[in-house]
């Protein structure tokens, strides 16, 4: 193969993925907040269906974000983005937006789903109060789809926010939320 038809290849992969981000936005035009809602119950019912293990920390959780749908798409470069929910008593307070970054090899597009399950008060008012929360490293993972096993423990117990991974499909190796910024977004402007 020659090098006009690599970079050929390249540019119309990373066109590719920049056109399945921009399209990936969660819910768009009316009933916009209602059709998120839905996806959020479905992301819900989901996780707790399939890892049991977990329905004590939601239902002691001072809040869950609920993100349906990430879409993760790089060439080098790459970016993830989805819309989602903040619940309180199961009850939807805020929707998030959450977007992310990444320079490196990476090639590939991959679709998961994810939870930030908060287990305090503080964690939750410091979550709420940030104008852009950016998931950090400290930020325990559980990743119920690599066979960990998920529950009251005395590690999850600790943590004051945990993120959960899963239902990932695609062709892109792992997912991370670390770097992930979460914006509060006003039902009218998606």
């Amino acid at each position: 193969m020659t090098n006009s038809n690599a970079i050929n290849r390249r540019l119309l992969l990373l066109g590719g993925a920049a056109l399945g981000l921009a399209g990936c936005s969660n819910a768009i035009g009316q009933d916009a907040p209602s059709r998120l809602d839905a996806r959020v119950d479905a992301t819900r019912n989901y996780l707790l269906q399939n890892y049991p293990a977990v329905a004590p920390l939601v239902q002691s959780a001072r809040g869950v974000l609920y993100m349906p749908l990430m879409t993760e798409a790089g060439l080098g470069f790459g970016g993830a983005y989805g819309q989602g929910a903040l619940r309180i008593n199961d009850v939807t307070v805020d929707y998030y937006s959450a977007a992310q970054a990444s320079v490196g090899f990476q090639i590939g597009a991959q679709q998961y789903a994810h939870a930030l399950i908060f287990q305090t008060e503080a964690a939750l008012a410091q979550f709420r109060a940030a104008p852009g929360w950016v998931a950090e490293a400290g930020a325990y993972y559980a990743l119920p789809d690599h066979g960990l096993s998920m529950g009251t423990d005395t590690i999850t117990s600790q943590q004051p926010v945990l993120a959960m991974i899963f239902g990932q499909s695609g062709l892109m190796a792992g997912a991370s939320i670390a770097g992930t910024k979460y914006s509060r977004i006003i039902p009218s402007t998606f």
